[in-house]
């Protein structure tokens, strides 16, 4: 399969890259600072490199990243507040690039908290998420969209414009990332979060997205993540 992975040098992209490699896809790579891929990435006769900053993205770099791809694979997402924005914009030129390059399925990272954010697509969004038990609903999950509330509100956005894309897209939502290997050992829901799944590491969302890809049961919906 030919994949186009987004975002390739960060927490979950690395992964992303590393695990399609290993499983012998071709991968176009679209990254900001290709000097942050590894000397072994950048010698790899598998792999191509598109550079572009989606923050500010060249939409013809985005085309010529995801144009021929079977499947798009984004990791995108701000490291920190001050980012956002990152996520909407890098989406938003990725949906325009795959209309017109006729590309469809994208796979997406975004995060646990968000299913209760609002956004211009969802404004009256559910106050608690199904599946977040008590100290998730009334304690912790409050004070975590206080402290990332542009990072998540980002994301939102991000969501809106997959769902208004007309692609068959796939958002993924994992609770706190951490380090650490695929496990293998991960629990999903579909439109709600994992009841309980309070991290998982980053090599796991990705071998999850990764198998995500041949699924059509999980185009156009949202899928939890959680150890």
């Amino acid at each position: 399969m030919k994949i186009t992975v987004v975002a390739a040098t960060g927490g979950i992209g690395r992964h992303l890259l590393d695990q399609a490699l290993a499983a012998g896809h071709q991968a176009t790579v679209l990254v900001r600072n290709p000097d942050r891929l590894t000397p072994e990435q950048r010698a790899s006769d598998r792999i191509r490199v598109v550079t572009t900053d989606l923050a500010d993205p060249d939409p013809a770099a985005v085309e010529r990243a995801v144009a021929g791809a079977d499947a798009v694979l984004s990791g995108l997402g701000a490291r920190s507040n001050a980012e956002a924005g990152v996520a909407e914009r890098g989406t938003r030129a990725l949906v325009r690039a795959m209309r017109s390059t006729g590309t469809r399925r994208i796979v997406v990272v975004s995060a646990a908290p968000v299913g209760t954010v609002p956004s211009p697509g969802r404004p009256t969004p559910p106050r608690y998420d199904p599946g977040d038990g008590f100290l998730m609903r009334h304690l912790f999950g409050p004070a975590v969209k206080a402290a990332l509330r542009p990072h998540y509100a980002d994301l939102a956005r991000m969501e809106d414009e997959l769902r208004g894309s007309g692609l068959d897209w796939t958002v993924v939502r994992p609770p706190r990332l951490t380090d650490g290997p695929a496990t293998g050992t991960s629990r999903t829901a579909l439109g709600q979060n994992v009841r309980g799944g309070w991290t998982v590491p980053r090599a796991e969302v990705a071998r999850r997205m990764l198998r995500l890809l041949d699924d059509p049961q999980t185009v156009r919906e949202v899928i939890a993540v959680a150890r």
